[in-house]
């Protein structure tokens, strides 16, 4: 079996995390493959050892000006030295001649800027760390920007979010070479699920940020999250609250930008993922629990919100 040729490419700062997930999900798969499946190294500027965001050293193992291809995957590592690696012509240039002998051109986390100054996202659909995709895409407007995904494939290109995405990155492209049992093996092997599916999103309103700053609003985001099984129909809401359904609307979108409607649905459906994914409770009894009348309206939730069905997302998420 012709081993795959996989570079990843690093520079000053880029974040370790980045390049480990990567690096080591594939030799994982060398490992428990029954035989050595891929060839990866890390090429550096002139093959000089670049100091990781976290003040470790790794040593490149190439030199990134002499790298030839062909190629099977070429990958760039994000971290704070993006936009310094993005700004060395250098860099891009060699990443821009590598990307066209390979056959799959990978970027996690910022190293979707890096990507971006060398042309090749133009006019695709990609991802990056949900923290910088607005300085993204104001700086690349040719570029489609998309920050809630793990990861996006278009074509031959595929970006992912932002550090252990990249974990998630590797075991789908394990999946894609190889087989989902490899990929389950891998997965077993680092202690982790499956994988999350590139759809899944970056962030939850149980983590994306500070509480709502308006006492009401947060009064009211509490008791929706503490009571998803309860009534929570906007007339119930602003009944609870005080104030008419107008005001009420009028301070979800002031302060979090939807409507008290659509914050219960996606509270509803983030909850009833983390059950799916951390209990084996029956469909009909997460659907209870988070307020979702019948199955089928659990199941609406979840493709509107996953783009997949809730059994598809357990199922993909079940630890191995």
């Amino acid at each position: 079996m012709t081993r795959r040729r996989v570079v990843m490419v690093g520079y000053q700062a880029a974040e370790l995390l980045d390049i480990a997930c990567v690096t080591s999900s594939l030799v994982m798969a060398n490992l428990h493959g029954g035989a050595p499946l891929y060839d990866v190294l890390l090429a550096t500027p002139s093959g000089l050892p670049i100091t990781c965001a976290s003040g470790l050293t790794l040593q490149g193992q190439l030199v990134l000006e002499r790298v030839t291809g062909p190629l099977d995957t070429l990958v760039v590592a994000g971290g704070i030295g993006h936009e310094a690696a993005a700004a060395n012509q250098s860099i891009v240039g060699h990443i821009r001649r590598l990307a066209r002998e390979s056959r799959r051109i990978a970027s996690v986390c910022t190293g979707a800027t890096v990507l971006a100054a060398t042309g090749l996202l133009d006019g695709r659909r990609v991802t990056t760390h949900w923290r910088y995709a607005h300085v993204l895409a104001a700086r690349h407007p040719e570029v489609v920007v998309d920050s809630a995904p793990i990861f996006i494939r278009d074509g031959e290109v595929v970006t992912a979010a932002g550090v252990t995405s990249a974990l998630d990155l590797a075991l789908a492209f394990i999946e894609e070479d190889h087989g989902t049992a490899l990929a389950r093996e891998v997965a077993r092997y680092a202690v982790t699920y499956l994988q999350r599916p590139g759809d899944q999103a970056q962030m939850s309103i149980f983590t994306q940020g500070p509480p709502p700053s308006d006492g009401l609003v947060k009064r009211v985001v509490d008791h929706i999250t503490g009571h998803l099984d309860t009534d929570l129909t906007l007339a119930a809401l602003a009944d609870g609250a005080g104030v008419s359904q107008r005001h009420l609307t009028r301070l979800f979108l002031r302060h979090l930008g939807q409507t008290p409607g659509r914050f219960v649905r996606r509270a509803r459906a983030e909850a009833a993922a983390h059950l799916l994914t951390s209990t084996a409770l029956p469909m009909t009894a997460v659907a209870a629990r988070c307020g979702f009348g019948t199955v089928e309206a659990l199941r609406q939730a979840f493709v509107d919100r996953y783009g997949v069905p809730p059994s598809h997302y357990r199922l993909a998420r079940t630890p191995v």
